[in-house]
């Protein structure tokens, strides 16, 4: 179990050096918005019960834009849909006597970069492996979340717009790459940019804030893309 456990934390070392870089950015966005009160330890809760960057952002935009319980409900289900696709997933591939509440630790923790390692096939997948495979990611998340906060307050606020921006090329670089070689993508990433900005240069939408807007934007760009692009029964066997 022991040599499993460390097998795991070996394997996700780079994906946690890789998220604290993330959330460290994350962590100076939120020290931006003090009056709405994000503060280290709500910033840090935040990083360490959510794990997901899309999510979290949305969620801060949400926060400042004066969204509701609801609308954050509504937002943060379309986002992290995935999360359950990806658990339904693996969950086939765990071994048949592990336990529910191991897989529901499991599920926890279950982000893109975690998913497409244990997915990979090349390593028994046991509770112990699985766990250190996720405990260091999650770590760096939210260590780096509470340690860019904490530079956000006290950094000249040139450095921090600076470092804050880092989130938004984040985003970018994830979207980009796919979006050049697919035609799919480029038209959904597209129609989402055009929702958004008829969302927010419009009077007429102007009493829609930008929780809401990012549901809106998220919905019908992604069901336009499912209807128009289709994936082929063929092109999801293995």
């Amino acid at each position: 179990m022991k040599k499993d456990f460390l097998k795991g934390l070996r394997h996700s070392l780079p994906i946690a050096i890789g998220y604290f870089a993330v959330s460290f950015s994350f962590g100076i966005l939120t020290a931006k918005y003090l009056k709405y009160g994000f503060s280290a330890v709500s910033s840090g809760t935040m990083s360490l019960t959510n794990v997901t960057s899309a999510g979290q952002f949305a969620a801060v935009t949400a926060i400042v834009g004066g969204a509701g319980l609801f609308e954050m409900a509504i937002l943060q289900f379309i986002i992290n849909l995935r999360y359950a696709l990806m658990g339904f997933s693996l969950n086939q591939k765990l071994p048949e006597n592990m336990t529910l509440f191991q897989r529901s630790v499991i599920a926890f923790g279950n982000t893109d970069e975690i998913f497409a390692v244990a997915i990979s096939g090349k390593y028994p997948l046991s509770f112990s492996y699985l766990l250190g495979l996720e405990w260091l990611p999650i770590f760096g998340w939210t260590f780096g979340t509470v340690t860019g906060f904490l530079a956000g307050e006290i950094l000249p606020k040139t450095i921090t717009t600076a470092l804050g921006i880092a989130l938004y090329g984040m985003l970018i670089s994830i979207v980009m790459p796919v979006a050049r070689e697919e035609k799919s993508v480029r038209i959904t990433v597209l129609v989402s940019v055009v929702l958004s900005c008829l969302l927010f240069y419009i009077p007429l939408f102007k009493v829609i804030n930008s929780g809401f807007a990012v549901v809106i934007c998220t919905v019908i760009s992604s069901a336009l893309g499912a209807y128009f692009f289709p994936v082929k029964e063929e092109e999801n066997e293995v």
